[in-house]
C-alpha cells in the first residue's frame, strides 16, 4: 500500500513509464544472419551511458484515477536517478535521490525526510509500481532491465526486420525484447516465473543522434497501471560526480527510517 501522501494527487503522479503492450508483430520469423550478433547488441543497450537530464511530462492511470504532472529527472545508469515534481503553481513538494545503497524522499509541506534501501518494496511506498531502482533507471534511460537468476539463455529471430531475442531463465523471470539494428529498443515484454505476463514497455519517437526514445510507454498486465512519459529538454553529459543523487536532509527535518 502507498504512503499516505501517495495517495494524493500529487504522488499518484508520481511518475513512470510506459507501455501499452501490443501482440506479437506480424510477419514471418526468419534468421537473423543479417543482424549484428545479438549477444553485442545486448551489450551495446545495457552498456553505462552519459547522464541524462531532462524534464518531462508523465501521464499515470491506476484503478484509482488519472493523474498528469510534469518531473525534472536525472538518471545515470545502472541505478542512479534524481526526481523532482514540477507543479503549476507553487514549489515541489516531492524530491527523491536514490543510488545502490540508499534512497531519500523529501516531503517539505510535510517536513518529513524518508531515507532507506533502494528496495522494490521501499520505492513503492511512495510510487504506484513494484520496480527495484535499477529496473527503473534502465527503463527511463531508454534501455531495459537486466534478466537476474541461474541458467540465463538466449533466443533470437527477425520479425520485419526487428531483431527478436527471447530471454529465460531456468525457473526464474523471462522477458522478450525487439530492436533495430541500431541497438535502439523498440519494445520490451516481461514475464513472471510462471510464465505469465507482467508488464510491457514500448519506446518511440527518437530523435536523429540520440539514444534515448523521447516516448515510453507501459502497461501492466493486470491493468492495474499505465503511464505515459514524454522528455523534452533532454541533455546527455559527461559527469563522474554522483554527490546530486545524494540528497541532504534539510535543517529542521523529521527524519524517517524506512528499513
Amino acid at each position: 500500500m502507498f504512503h499516505d501522501y501517495a495517495s494524493g494527487r500529487r504522488m499518484m503522479g508520481i511518475f513512470f513509464l510506459s507501455l501499452l503492450v501490443c501482440g506479437c508483430a506480424g510477419g514471418a520469423v526468419t534468421e537473423s544472419g543479417r543482424h549484428p550478433d545479438p549477444a553485442a547488441m545486448i551489450r551495446l543497450a545495457l552498456r553505462e551511458t552519459d547522464r541524462i537530464v531532462a524534464t518531462a511530462r508523465m501521464d499515470l492511470s491506476t484503478v484509482q484515477g488519472h493523474y498528469p504532472l510534469r518531473v525534472a529527472l536525472v538518471l545515470q545508469r545502472p541505478s542512479y536517478l534524481r526526481l523532482e515534481m514540477l507543479p503549476v503553481i507553487g514549489t515541489p513538494d516531492f524530491f527523491l535521490s536514490a543510488t545502490p545503497r540508499e534512497m531519500r524522499i523529501w516531503i517539505p509541506s510535510q517536513g518529513e525526510f524518508y531515507v532507506g534501501q533502494p528496495s522494490a518494496e521501499n520505492l513503492s511506498r511512495f510510487l504506484p509500481w513494484a520496480l527495484n531502482l535499477e529496473d527503473l533507471v534502465m527503463i527511463l534511460s531508454g534501455s531495459f532491465p537486466p534478466l537476474r537468476g541461474a541458467g540465463l539463455s538466449y533466443g533470437h529471430s527477425v520479425e520485419d526486420g526487428v531483431l527478436r531475442v527471447n530471454m529465460k531463465t531456468v525457473s526464474g523471470p523471462s522477458q522478450t525484447i525487439w530492436m533495430e539494428k541500431s541497438g535502439r529498443l523498440t519494445r520490451l515484454v516481461r514475464y513472471g516465473s510462471d510464465g505469465k505476463e507482467i508488464y510491457g514497455v514500448r519506446y518511440e519517437d527518437y530523435a536523429p543522434g540520440l539514444s534515448l526514445a523521447r516516448k515510453i510507454l507501459v502497461h501492466w498486465a493486470d491493468n492495474t497501471l499505465s503511464a505515459f512519459v514524454e522528455y523534452s529538454d533532454v541533455h546527455m553529459e559527461e559527469a563522474a560526480d554522483l554527490s546530486v543523487f545524494t540528497l541532504p536532509a534539510p535543517d529542521g527535518a523529521k527524519i524517517i527510517r524506512l528499513d
